[in-house]
């Protein structure tokens, strides 16, 4: 699981870097930490949003991905356990952005209602059919 959890944790840090040079935040505006980072966000429109979304999709499925595979390794069967733990992890890393930074209500939704748990699902799903891929 820690292995799946760095593995998200990567890839949403990527995207949260990369976001922040394709979509600019509005000018004036100091996103370096939380306290400007929530002053900000009022200003942000809904493309500010995309890429902190795929972050937390992308991040939540390579993790759930990545953990249900190594827990597979050595011809154990598939284990879910290790991909809904990634999920919750990250859900409950949202939960903790929302808290501190607020946001509006329709990303807020967004995110936490699709990003984590249904894409440690995917994640799930993913490696149990690559594992099935490799196996055949």
């Amino acid at each position: 699981m820690v292995i799946g959890l760095m593995a998200g944790s990567a890839v949403n840090m990527s995207l949260i870097l990369l976001g922040g040079q394709l979509v600019p935040p509005p000018p004036g505006t100091q996103t370096q930490t939380m306290e400007g980072l929530a002053a900000a966000l009022p200003l942000f429109g809904p493309q500010h949003f995309v890429f902190p979304f795929l972050a937390h999709a992308l991040g939540t499925l390579v993790g759930a991905a990545v953990a249900a595979t190594v827990a597979g390794w050595g011809g154990a069967a598939m284990k879910a356990w290790p991909a809904w733990a990634v999920g919750a992890f990250f859900l409950s890393g949202g939960v903790a952005n929302v808290w501190m930074l607020g946001g509006p209500l329709w990303f807020t939704v967004l995110d936490l209602g699709l990003a984590f748990l249904p894409m440690a699902w995917c994640g799930l799903r993913l490696a149990t059919a690559l594992r099935a891929a490799r196996q055949a």
